[in-house]
């Protein structure tokens, strides 16, 4: 029989332990080691049943343990030691204490989080991101809280059948037995949030926190008795459900996010963050929310937009518009009631997520809308977005999109082994793997293999542990061969992630035997470790995994490749450091960055991926191997075959034989090579540390500035910018470039010489501040389109033409020989856009 409601009862700590709960309650366990290695102490084999749980743990020792470790006295000193390291964590100041013009406190919005596997509400890159920048800005004092939904179900829980399909299975988490309190009113009950819903009806949910070091983590949970039972449902799982229940996941996270915040601040004198960051486009509605209550201060909802648009940080992470979320415009329109929104005209906020389609509402458009600072998550994938979401913006060249990047990083004490910290604070006398000479003699070419060796041992053991009870589970024995599955002595490729088919899991089987020659060479054997989920509606995805598990099943190659089920943070933890190479084949450019990769790097792994993400800004030939990308347009057969042949290629001709060449030590010292490369120079700059001091300074401390010059004076600022950008687009349809002339060509100008040029612009109902005036000058293609271009401002000359025009003249330098090209425009101009191409305005000199 099954059990219809469960509930965890807590454990009652002796008193000498008694500071464990305040250890275990704050997630700071969940990358520092020292506590880590507390509760392996306390059970080892409890803690690896809990899946790193110490919640859990303390409940599954039973009191006999608990007193006899309450006896012993070196264990109770470690415990006092601990909580006092914590409590100075928590009270210290760090990096961001010394800022200057930072915000008091920043909401981060995401729809997941990624902290540990103790807490299921992640799916992938998107979620252990969010985590991640969590858990640097604790490390670095950056007083962020974090806002999402309490998935019931989380993600799922992946299994692989005898037959090699993924099946899922949703187990239902009680929050009472998570790393996680609730917020409560004065009187003790649950602090609930409320939205209206279409039909008079409400959704409520109550809010659960975390506490991740230094930062607050707020999660929304409508599973509660003051709900009706469809709407006890609404956050049940990650990305679940028909287009109106995500629908209604996202308006909960962004209106009720918000309204969590201010709930919090009520019950504790929390600060209401002044910044906003949108982690994605789930989280758009947060600033609707925004808007409706500067509404109800007062302020126009076009006066209230700039406000809201100033705070606001908007990440967008996909490379292609079907990663976007998009609602029919209807189902947008009969939720967005006066009664969920007061004051907020619903005609303004479909406009705010306008795309092509008039039927469709587009939470990226949404997003940036909203947003005054928009970013990508690498280089290569700021260049896509700007391509991508140009027509927001006609009439500026791509590079003039205002979509800057910010490189994703990795939190380096939660990917990097125990086994290459333990080697830092041995041999360099820190475990800050990020700060460490990794070419210092001090650390020899014997203690870095065999700390790889280590890694490797650890990988392989998992993975036949985990390949046992798999075969327990579905045929009731293990084979005997998973005894020997995998080789701790063999080079081994690790690629894990979700499985969407543009990632081409199974790239790798283009050529059956030729991989199999790979795998089974007797003198350079290599071994590959797979794992990865496929969203449970994506039945291709699912395809590709079977595939790849009866290929694995096959005797020649079993023991050289493995698909290991249910990939999570806990396996991750195994998987990336025990990896000698890393494999990446997307096809690009859709990798919006790719942190796999970046975790592995961390542990003196070798990258081996196509040219996109993170890899693309930072291969440098000595840290790995890029394979060779086809055009993108070329026939998709065409490229996954040439791709994979270059694969095969590198594999065979420059890995295996740099990872089998050994000298008479029995050292492959040109890989070893590589490895402290890899650690020196790419530790620092994967950092989720190196991520979030970017964010700061290029754009929460600007966002901040931003908003406080808004707001001031009781938001008249934001007043007057409302009603000028009212006047500028109503009018810069009369704005018109009439003539330009050059003094100074009629003998070839020589580099360095000074052209004059004046233009002659019409104005209509505009004033000369309202407008910046511009030569824009470059190369001239062979199509007469400008290239590698820069902008000169013209002043007003006082020169005042019998047209009505006004001239704007100034005096250029000519920067290089060769053909140079100019033109002239006009753009809108004020201290409060964060950019020229902001307003999406811009008149041309006509040819």
């Amino acid at each position: 029989m099954r059990a219809i409601r469960k509930f965890t009862v807590r454990t009652s700590l002796p008193a000498p332990l008694a500071r464990l709960d305040a250890i275990a309650s704050n997630l700071r366990w969940s990358w520092h080691e020292p506590t880590r290695d507390l509760f392996r102490e306390i059970s080892l084999e409890g803690w690896r049943a809990t899946g790193h749980d110490p919640v859990q743990l303390l409940g599954r020792v039973g009191p006999e343990r608990l007193a006899e470790l309450a006896d012993d006295e070196a264990f109770v000193a470690r415990v006092e030691a601990l909580a006092d390291d914590l409590d100075d964590y928590l009270s210290q100041a760090r990096w961001y204490q010394s800022v200057e013009g930072a915000p008091e406190s920043i909401a981060y919005f995401s729809p997941e989080f990624g902290i540990t596997s103790a807490l299921p509400q992640y799916s992938g890159g998107l979620g252990i991101l969010a985590g991640d920048h969590l858990k640097a800005a604790s490390d670095l004092g950056v007083p962020i809280v974090g806002v999402g939904l309490f998935y019931q179900a989380g993600y799922f829980r992946q299994a692989i059948s005898r037959e090699g399909w993924q099946q899922e299975s949703y187990p239902v988490l009680d929050p009472d037995g998570l790393p996680l309190t609730i917020l409560r009113e004065e009187d003790g009950r649950h602090a609930t949030v409320s939205l209206a819903l279409p039909g008079g009806r409400e959704l409520h949910a109550r809010i659960w926190q975390a506490t991740i070091g230094r930062v607050q983590l707020l999660l929304l949970d409508t599973n509660i008795h003051e709900n009706d039972d469809d709407l006890r449902g609404v956050a049940d799982r990650l990305y679940g459900g028909t287009g109106e229940h995500r629908l209604q996941q996202e308006l909960l996270l962004g209106i009720g996010g918000v309204r969590a915040l201010g709930k919090r601040a009520q019950l504790t004198g929390a600060p209401v963050p002044p910044v906003f960051h949108s982690n994605e486009g789930h989280a758009g509605f947060l600033g609707v929310e925004r808007i409706s209550q500067l509404i109800g201060e007062g302020l126009s909802f076009d006066e209230a937009l700039p406000v809201v648009r100033a705070g606001t940080v908007f990440t967008t992470h996909t490379p292609v518009p079907a990663g976007i979320d998009r609602f029919d415009v209807e189902l947008v329109r009969r939720h967005l009631t006066h009664e969920l929104v007061p004051g907020v005209d619903v005609g303004r906020v479909l406009e705010l997520g306008r795309e092509d389609d008039p039927a469709i509402f587009n939470m990226a458009q949404l997003g940036f809308s909203i947003a005054q600072r928009a970013n990508g998550v690498s280089k290569l994938h700021g260049a896509v977005s700007r391509s991508m979401f140009q027509s927001r913006w006609p009439g500026f060249d791509v590079k003039e999109v205002p979509i800057t990047s910010v490189t994703n990083g990795v939190h380096a004490p939660t990917w990097t082994s125990p086994t290459l910290k333990r080697l830092a604070e041995r041999e360099l006398g820190t475990q800050d793997t990020t700060r460490c000479d990794w070419a210092s003699e001090t650390v020899s070419d014997e203690t870095i293999w065999a700390a790889r060796r280590e890694m490797r041992e650890h990988l392989v053991a998992e993975a036949r542990e985990r390949t046992r009870r798999k075969h327990e589970r579905n045929e009731g024995v293990a084979p005997s061969w998973v005894d020997e599955l995998l080789d701790p002595e063999v080079l081994t490729i690790g690629f894990a992630r979700r499985v969407p088919t543009y990632k081409r899991l199974t790239l790798m089987l283009h050529d059956r035997d030729r991989l199999r020659a790979i795998l089974t060479n007797p003198e350079r054997p290599v071994q590959l470790v797979i794992a990865g989920k496929s969203h449970p509606a994506d039945e291709a995805g699912k395809a590709l995994i079977q595939e790849l598990v009866r290929f694995s099943q096959e005797p020649e190659v079993r023991g050289r490749l493995v698909f290991l089920e249910n990939y999570d943070i806990s396996m991750a933890k195994s998987l990336y450091p025990g990896c000698d190479v890393w494999l990446n084949n997307p096809l690009r450019p859709l990798e919006a960055c790719g942190t796999s990769g970046m975790k592995a790097a961390l542990n003196g792994s070798l990258n081996l991926s196509i040219l996109d993400g993170w890899w693309e800004e930072y291969y440098d030939g000595q840290n790995g191997w890029a394979i060779p990308s086809a055009h993108e347009h070329m026939d998709a057969a065409e490229r996954d075959a040439f791709e994979a042949n270059a694969l095969y290629e590198l594999i065979e001709r420059q890995v295996a034989p740099r990872f089998y060449e050994r000298d008479e030590r029995g050292l492959p010292t040109a890989w070893i090579a590589s490895i402290r490369h890899t650690l020196g120079t790419l530790s620092p700059e994967l950092s989720a540390e190196r991520m979030l001091a970017e964010y700061v300074t290029r754009l929460y401390a600007p966002a901040a500035a931003a908003v406080e010059a808004a707001s001031a004076d009781d938001r008249a600022p934001a007043r007057a910018f409302a009603a000028w950008t009212g006047r500028v687009r109503d009018g810069f349809g009369g704005v018109e470039v009439r003539h330009v002339e050059v003094h100074g060509v009629d003998v070839p100008p020589v580099v360095g010489d000074t052209v004059r040029v004046r233009s002659y612009v019409a104005l209509g109902a505009l004033d000369p501040q309202d407008v910046r005036v511009e030569v824009v000058a470059g190369a001239v293609s062979e199509e007469g389109e400008l290239r590698g271009t820069r902008t000169y401002p013209l002043a007003p000359s006082g020169a005042a033409p019998d047209d009505g025009t006004t001239a704007f003249e100034a005096d250029i330098a000519v920067p290089r020989a060769g053909t140079f090209g100019y033109t002239v425009r006009v753009v809108p101009t004020h201290p409060m856009l964060a950019s020229d191409a902001e307003l999406g305005l811009v008149a041309y000199a006509r040819a």
